[in-house]
């Protein structure tokens, strides 16, 4: 997502192809774009750009978050699904889609009736596997019942530590892998974050509570205190806030974006650390959510979603 939109303009097209190549000859073995990541453009730069390693790397990729022109819009019609799949392999250049997503939830169709379209898509031969996006454990186990669902990703760090309430063990329960978004939390469990005053203005955390003021001061002495933490280890910042979700689900599949070789190349040696039980227990105590201030969607984007919360969110 990030070679094409979220945190700031596109990435230069050779740049971000040199950068997925580096990916892949580093040992990077899952890929994850989306229709919706530079309205189609990010599927057109993998396929064109790889092309030639289709065996090298699992290749996922999302619906329902479709676009007209520049519009978004949510749609989980099983005809739109498929479309949707059709218009995905052919940027793609793939005959088939490793892992194929419901982005998020389409509060006018029952997921039974998407799921349905998935498992048609399977049949057919143009995906392996279904996955879910952002949804909580009501979907998941009534989607699990129509076609089994291989993978649930949803936002999972340090900063945020929702799907501990009932999707990470749902997961467990049903053979689910999960696959953590943002695990590095938005860049914000690093080394040196950026602040929000130097974000683009194309840059998505200007609107996510939790990553603007007063809110990203706030939390600065958790992050202070976890940094220690790094520093002790002789590690990152970012590599112990991906290590830390290794720990937390060791079958799970972290997936941190970036725009940068240098993180890549970071983010990477993260599955080389093991962390202490001590810093581990530490981390858990110092992050527990109440800890944690400010939303992590807006209104808008949270009612796009249907991840657990926990009751002091809902009443906040």
């Amino acid at each position: 997502m990030n070679l094409h939109h979220g945190y700031g303009p596109p990435s230069d097209e050779r740049d971000a192809a040199a950068l997925l190549h580096e990916a892949l000859d580093l040992g990077y073995n899952f890929l994850d774009t989306a229709t919706i990541y530079g309205f189609g453009k990010n599927e057109t730069l993998i396929g064109e750009t790889l092309k030639d390693r289709k065996n090298d790397y699992v290749q996922a990729s999302k619906c329902v978050l479709m676009f007209d022109g520049e519009k978004r819009r949510i749609d989980a019609r099983p005809e739109s699904i498929k479309a949707a799949c059709e218009a995905s392999l052919k940027r793609l250049q793939r005959d088939v889609i490793d892992l194929y997503y419901m982005h998020r939830p389409d509060k006018n169709v029952p997921i039974e009736d998407s799921i349905g379209a998935m498992a048609d898509l399977v049949k057919e031969g143009k995906i392996r596997m279904v996955g879910l996006s952002e949804m909580g454990e009501g979907l998941l186990r009534r989607a699990h019942a129509v076609h089994p669902v291989s993978a649930m990703q949803s936002e999972y760090s340090l900063l945020t530590r929702n799907p501990e309430i009932a999707v990470l063990d749902a997961c467990k329960e049903l053979g689910v892998t999960f696959v953590p978004f943002s695990p590095v939390g938005r860049g914000y469990l690093a080394d040196n974050p950026p602040a929000p005053k130097d974000y683009h203005a194309a840059d998505m955390r200007r609107i996510f509570p939790r990553w603007t003021e007063p809110y990203w001061t706030e939390n600065l002495p958790l992050l202070k205190q976890a940094q220690d933490m790094a520093g002790d280890l002789g590690c990152t910042m970012s590599q112990l806030a991906i290590a830390w979700t290794l720990v937390k689900d060791p079958d799970c599949v972290p997936i941190p974006g970036t725009t940068s070789a240098k993180h890549l190349r970071d983010n990477f040696k993260a599955a080389e650390l093991a962390l202490p039980g001590d810093v581990v227990t530490a981390l858990d105590a110092l992050f527990q959510p109440e800890a944690v201030k400010g939303p992590r969607y807006n209104e808008m984007a949270q009612a796009s979603v249907d991840t657990e919360q926990y009751p002091f969110e809902l009443t906040a």
